[in-house]
């Protein structure tokens, strides 16, 4: 059972890596979308000359930044959460809380965000659906894409965290704490 614990934990530290490099990979989407948007604004009021697909390409980097940061959000515990009783809970209490929130909650609505979405992905790939504007970016399949894989991921994450759920109320240590802490590689 010891053994089985162990792998357990490794697997966390696993799906805790990769959501922390895909939510270092979203920073620095951030920080193109916000070189584009200067630029926009620069071009626009000062050249008195602009573009629709950077536009175009600042929206589709603001969906990549939250639809792809989620995992990550919920890696570091910041998403939105009722808080008032949660905080004061005891660390069982708040497992127990978390695991029944993955299994009741974040599975059910993650499951549904990705059977919903396939068709709709599965269209705008099947017609290499672009931008209404002539001038505007021609990939606006590749930003459906995302849907279905922020629902995956977030899945992911959401099974690390019920995991570690199950570890706390099995009596099992946790992983090193640097597994979990998103800003101890930073």
């Amino acid at each position: 059972m010891r053994n089985q614990h162990a792998r357990i934990a490794q697997l966390v530290g696993i799906i805790d890596r990769f959501t922390l490099l895909s939510g270092h990979w979203v920073a620095w989407l951030l920080m193109v979308m916000v070189i584009i948007q200067s630029l926009v604004v620069v071009f626009r009021y000062g050249f008195d000359s602009g573009s629709i697909a950077w536009q175009e390409s600042v929206t589709y980097l603001h969906a990549a930044i939250f639809l792809l940061g989620a995992a990550y959000t919920l890696q570091c515990d910041e998403h939105v959460r009722v808080d008032i009783f949660y905080r004061d809970f005891s660390p069982v209490k708040k497992a127990k809380v978390n695991l029944l929130g993955f299994v009741c909650f974040l599975l059910p609505m993650c499951g549904y965000i990705i059977w919903e979405s396939l068709s709709y992905v599965m269209q705008a790939w099947s017609i290499k659906e672009s931008s209404a504007n002539s001038d505007g970016l021609h990939e606006v399949y590749l930003l459906k894409t995302l849907i279905p894989v922020f629902a995956s991921m977030l899945i992911l994450q959401g099974f690390a965290e019920a995991l570690r759920s199950f570890l706390i109320l099995s009596g099992q240590p946790l992983p090193a704490s640097d597994d979990h802490d998103p800003t101890a590689a930073i």
